[in-house]
């Protein structure tokens, strides 16, 4: 039995050591914002926050979580994510919206480390992140705003 908190709760697995964190996230806990994309860690869909750090959950095992502090999401409510969320839909970001949670993800904790980064320093967070409705220019702009924390 594996134990872990989820989004500030106390859970708890008994799948295999091996099984990839976004599996019991999934199709254990029920949680769906986070997205299975590509399954080795390149693609950013799966992104999860481990102990506030992003971390890919498709190639993360549960083994390597035992007892740490995840955040989906679901869970994201932190001051960046709430002003990134905002900045999401001010600057209509989602086109078909798949790795809208991932993105998000991963420019929390871009912001929670550098809450005023350069353009460089968003490609570079970002980097990895990807997007097949190529939504990059918005998903800056949406960055910077809510790095601002002005409305759009």
């Amino acid at each position: 039995m594996i134990q872990f908190k989820l989004n500030g709760e106390t859970v708890k697995t008994d799948s295999p050591p091996d099984t990839p964190l976004l599996w019991v996230i999934r199709d254990e806990l029920k949680l769906k914002g986070t997205k299975f994309g590509c399954g080795i860690a390149m693609c950013g869909a799966c992104t999860v926050h481990i102990e506030g750090a992003a971390t890919r959950s498709c190639v993360t095992p549960i083994s390597a979580i035992e007892d740490s502090s995840i955040t989906t999401i679901e869970g994201l409510d932190s001051k960046e994510g709430n002003a990134l969320q905002s900045a999401w839909v001010a600057e209509q970001v989602p086109q078909c919206g798949y790795c809208q949670s991932g993105q998000i993800m991963q420019a929390a904790d871009l912001l929670a480390n550098n809450p005023n980064p350069s353009d460089g320093d968003i490609d570079s967070a970002m980097n990895g992140n990807l997007c097949r409705c190529m939504a990059y220019v918005r998903i800056k702009k949406a960055i910077k705003t809510a790095a601002s924390g002005e409305e759009a």
